[in-house]
């Protein structure tokens, strides 16, 4: 790791002088390398990848700003991104979380949904980003069900072409793709922003109490989004669901809709992953073309 250079890049951007003291290798992170940098008096979380990814890290970086510019929840401070000879890096303020409790998981809930109030024109972002380690395409669009349909279902099934995945899959997904406008019947799509990625994993809770979000995928589009992935990996508590419809209740539907929203990330999951998740995405759009039927 070359990091005295990164050092340079933090020193640059904070205006302080940073001498490493230490430099722990952190686990958990399925696509990058984590490590907790220490100096005597400071203290930074920085990702490393492949020099090649450094696109990622400029839009979680700029993604982190977008949030933390709302003032409605908190987000790791991104310091710096750059790159190395062979690593790109992302150097985001460090935070030492704590146990999520009811008052945390209530706070969380609000504060989501005070996100989701901060809307734009349309839906989309001004770039693309990244949903795992996939490209997420974010070409601003006017209207949400051509946006979802083309920007995010399409984009994945025409990945898993490439990866061998053709057959039911395809046929299914054409005709979900034909048909879902009758899942949008009087649902007014505002765009929100969205942290994009939101399952349990990109959530937690510093020693204040105070829930911290990070990792995001931003872009604008519906806030149902959002909360349907919150309950694809293990979900989310009670108290979080609750405070969140006290302050923004969801629309009639949003049952239904949200497996049409999961289900970019279950193709997404494939595309990563592998044929596990082939039968899930198949049912799911089985299950949806029932519904419309």
């Amino acid at each position: 790791m070359n990091w005295h250079l990164i050092s340079k890049h933090i020193e640059q951007a904070t205006g302080n002088a940073f001498k490493i003291i230490s430099a722990q290798a952190l686990s958990g992170g399925d696509i990058n390398a984590a490590y907790h940098l220490k100096s005597a008096d400071q203290s930074y979380f920085i990702k490393l990848n492949s020099s090649d990814l450094i696109t990622m890290f400029e839009a979680e970086f700029v993604g982190l700003q977008e949030i933390a510019y709302t003032d409605t929840i908190a987000v790791p401070h991104p310091i710096v991104y750059g790159k190395t000879d062979h690593q790109a890096f992302l150097v985001l303020e460090y935070i030492e979380f704590s146990r999520a409790s009811k008052v945390s998981d209530k706070l969380l809930g609000q504060q989501l949904a005070l996100l989701h109030q901060k809307c734009q024109g349309y839906y989309g972002w001004s770039r693309n980003n990244t949903i795992g380690i996939t490209l997420q395409i974010n070409t601003p669009q006017q209207n949400w069900q051509s946006f979802w349909r083309d920007n995010r279902l399409v984009f994945q099934l025409n990945l898993a072409v490439k990866n061998g995945y053709d057959g039911r899959l395809q046929t299914l997904g054409e005709q979900l793709c034909n048909d879902m406008a009758a899942l949008f019947a009087g649902h007014a799509v505002q765009a929100s922003l969205l942290h994009g990625d939101l399952w349990a994993g990109n959530a937690a809770v510093d020693k204040q109490g105070q829930p911290v979000i990070f990792d995001p995928a931003c872009y604008y589009g519906d806030r149902e989004a959002d909360i349907a992935m919150t309950e694809l990996f293990g979900g989310f508590s009670d108290d979080f669901y609750a405070s969140y419809q006290q302050v923004w209740p969801l629309d009639e539907g949003y049952k239904t809709r949200k497996n049409l929203y999961n289900l970019y990330h279950i193709l997404n999951h494939l595309n990563m992953f592998g044929g596990g998740y082939l039968k899930q995405a198949e049912n799911i759009m089985a299950q949806l073309i029932a519904e419309i039927r």
